[in-house]
């Protein structure tokens, strides 16, 4: 007998943008974990998703730009479509009290339409490194290099790239012992991560041992290049 084919689903009548923050324990919540949670959060603030065509329908969510597990954050983003229009504020706070403390939604703008992902370009992370005192000579012999290989283990094996190409800017404030980098990362192929930056650094000279960084992204998306700055994706929704 044919196979029946599977029902067709209406498309979205709403996009909702949102931008929410890992932060504590949570930033130990890898992508897998925290798409789980956020679909529990979804149904039980009984939001009206819409959903997607096939055998195996799932809620229209659309990821984008998830921070490296462990990594604190303050600007992660997604898009969800809904088969009912609502109020963006009263969404916002249904998910906020669905989620657990920790996974926390920031903001919930109408989509402007586009590709969400198309305008996460860059990333602003602040890298705090308690104990590694004073590293301007290695955060200015850094910058003064054209080239920086760093090698990363990825799913494809041990890789190879340069760091210093997606570096557009990188500062270190000192107080006490304690070193906070602020480093602007253009998001290019393959990624250059925070703690990339970190074993940059090591490569160009003598970076103290032991140290554990805190690594907290502050902004991400559309990219000034001239000025080094982040802007924000949520500005052009209406």
């Amino acid at each position: 007998m044919p196979r029946t084919q599977p029902e067709q689903q209406a498309p979205p009548v709403q996009r909702l943008r949102v931008r929410y923050a890992k932060r504590g324990r949570l930033r130990f919540t890898s992508h897998r974990d925290f798409s789980r949670a956020f679909e529990r959060a979804i149904f039980r603030a009984r939001l009206p998703m819409a959903y997607s065509s096939g055998f195996n329908p799932h809620p229209r969510i659309s990821y984008a730009g998830a921070a490296p597990t462990g990594s604190a954050s303050e600007a992660e983003y997604l898009e969800i479509g809904l088969a009912q229009v609502l109020d963006p504020a009263e969404v916002h706070r249904l998910l906020d009290e669905s989620l657990p403390d920790g996974l926390d939604v920031l903001e919930v703008v109408e989509s402007a339409g586009g590709s969400l992902a198309d305008l996460l370009q860059a990333s602003r992370w602040r890298i705090t490194l308690p104990g590694a005192g004073a590293l301007t000579p290695l955060v200015d012999a850094f910058l003064a290099s054209e080239t920086v290989l760093v090698e990363r283990m990825t799913k494809k094996g041990l890789r190879e790239f340069d760091a210093r190409a997606a570096v557009l800017s990188l500062e270190a404030q000192t107080s006490g012992d304690v070193t906070v980098l602020d480093v602007v990362l253009e998001h290019v192929v393959p990624a250059v991560r925070p703690d990339d930056v970190l074993t940059a650094l090591a490569a160009v000279g003598e970076f103290p041992p032991g140290i554990v960084p805190l690594l907290t992204r502050v902004a991400q998306g559309p990219l000034e290049r001239s000025t080094a700055t982040v802007g924000d994706p949520l500005q052009t929704a209406s």
